[in-house]
């Protein structure tokens, strides 16, 4: 089992070059979300299935997803229609396709030839859950905590820079009352 690992990170890396090289953001999410497959598939090889999962759950799917319709509302226009007829041409999709099959041939091939003697896995055995649940909460729980503030502050500030608030509204309901208040005088 040792070429679907080279496989996958053969297209791993290429994919993630395309990604870095990619001046169009739709084409490199497409080569980035078949990266981070192919990542998704090295774990599952070394015997992680449980990171492996995450990466797909998590990364592959939700975060992507997430991606894609930023880059789709980012691009309000007149000429978004016609951008978007360039990004749907079948050049653009063919070398992420091509990547994607690769990856699906040594799925397929991993899955129909079993751990044999003749092709052991190159994780001979698994980490589940509650392996990373122990290592995480034990040793690196101080971590994970300054992990988790770090997060939160993260998420705190982006929320904050993302806010707007009526600035010019309240500056001018303070000059509209200084006007009034001198106005009244007898």
């Amino acid at each position: 089992m040792i070429w679907p690992f080279y496989l996958m990170a053969i297209v791993a890396l290429l994919s993630t070059i395309r990604v870095v090289t990619n001046t169009n953001p739709v084409h490199a999410l497409l080569n980035l979300i078949v990266s981070l497959l192919a990542v998704a598939g090295i774990f599952f090889i070394v015997g992680a299935p449980f990171a492996g999962a995450l990466e797909v759950i998590v990364y592959a799917g939700a975060i992507m997803v997430l991606f894609v319709f930023v880059v789709m509302m980012l691009n309000l226009g007149a000429q978004t229609t016609q951008q978007e007829k360039l990004w749907l041409n079948s050049s653009a999709w063919t070398v992420p396709a091509l990547l994607s099959f690769l990856l699906g041939l040594a799925l397929v091939w991993m899955l129909s030839s079993g751990n044999t003697a003749a092709h052991p896995a190159i994780g001979t055995h698994g980490v589940g859950p509650k392996q990373v649940g122990i290592a995480l909460f034990g040793p690196y729980l101080l971590l994970v905590e300054i992990a988790a503030m770090l997060l939160l502050g993260a998420l705190v500030a982006a929320f904050h820079l993302g806010k707007r608030e009526p600035i010019v509204a309240e500056e001018d309901s303070i000059k509209e009352d200084f006007v009034r208040d001198s106005e009244v005088q007898p």
